[in-house]
């Protein structure tokens, strides 16, 4: 296609200057008079009824239970380049979010170019993250001394908490092949971590940065979303679980893992991690939404 043929490359609004994240549950996703209709039957924060939504100036649709979409509704969506990821409610859930295609690839690459310099900028990054968590730059450039630390500041902020909100601890304990032999309070944990995991997911697929790529985590294919999920384990992922274990102390017949997710949903909700976990992306390497430095 010719350069600037009916316009089409100016045709959509730049991410830059779109307003982030739009979230719609309990309805039906569709096309009406070529804009988006949202029919909505009542959810948190929307009233029920229809409503257009402006999706020219959004960059990512978040569609959480009980809603539908429509082919139409996908078809404008690429066509604009309005991201569309469906999620379970506050973000404790993801069950899909396809490629963004985002305006630019200067937050992939930059990455993508810390993360090849293995003894240099991969640890820097490293190194930034603790900071974050702990509180303190270490002086130490070795990452299995690095992981030392956060393990035995972990085991200290266990019992704190544990003792804050009169839970019994006996220790950090989980078996994958059998999860729920854990007691109630590391069956929390495990279920308060999948849901700030699928909100950092969210993160990452907001910014269309590169989920395999992490700068502590190596293993995973989920390497880059687990470390930011991890600069929110001290803040929201220990502290929910918790009350979570509390609560199913004081209301047996409650799931734990129910309890968990609620608790933890409404951490995010409150605290508007998805944002921040978005922010803190881009800080991690420097860029602003244009693609520039700071």
């Amino acid at each position: 296609m010719l350069k600037g043929r009916l316009g089409l490359e100016t045709a959509r609004i730049p991410h830059a200057d779109r307003h982030g994240l739009l979230w719609l549950s309990r309805g039906a996703l569709g096309v009406e008079d070529g804009t988006l209709q949202f029919r909505c039957a009542g959810a948190p924060g929307l009233e029920a009824g229809d409503h257009a939504i402006p999706f020219q100036t959004v960059s990512l649709l978040l569609l959480g239970p009980g809603s539908t979409v429509s082919h139409d509704a996908l078809r404008l969506c690429a066509r604009h380049g309005t991201g569309l990821v469906a999620v379970g409610d506050d973000g404790v859930r993801l069950y899909t979010a396809p490629p963004l295609l985002p305006d630019t690839s200067h937050l992939a690459r930059r990455q993508a170019r810390v993360w090849a310099d293995a003894d240099g900028a991969r640890l820097s990054i490293a190194r930034r993250m603790y900071a974050w968590r702990l509180g303190e730059v270490l002086p130490h450039r070795d990452i299995t001394v690095l992981r030392g630390i956060e393990g035995s500041r972990m085991k200290q902020l266990y019992r704190l908490l544990a003792e804050r909100h009169g839970v019994q601890w006996h220790g950090r304990h989980y078996d994958r092949q059998n999860p729920t032999a854990a007691d109630l309070p590391n069956q929390a944990i495990n279920h308060a971590a999948s849901a700030v995991e699928a909100a950092a997911a969210i993160a990452v697929a907001a910014t269309a940065t590169i989920p395999q790529l992490g700068f502590i985590h190596e293993d995973s294919g989920q390497a880059f979303v687990l470390d930011i999920a991890d600069l929110f384990r001290d803040t929201i992922t220990i502290p929910s679980a918790f009350d979570a274990a509390k609560e199913a102390a004081r209301t047996p017949t409650l799931g734990i893992e129910r309890l968990a997710r609620r608790t933890t949903g409404k951490m995010l909700r409150d605290k508007a991690v998805i944002p921040t976990m978005i922010d803190r992306i881009k800080d991690l390497f420097h860029a602003d939404d244009r693609g520039g430095d700071p």
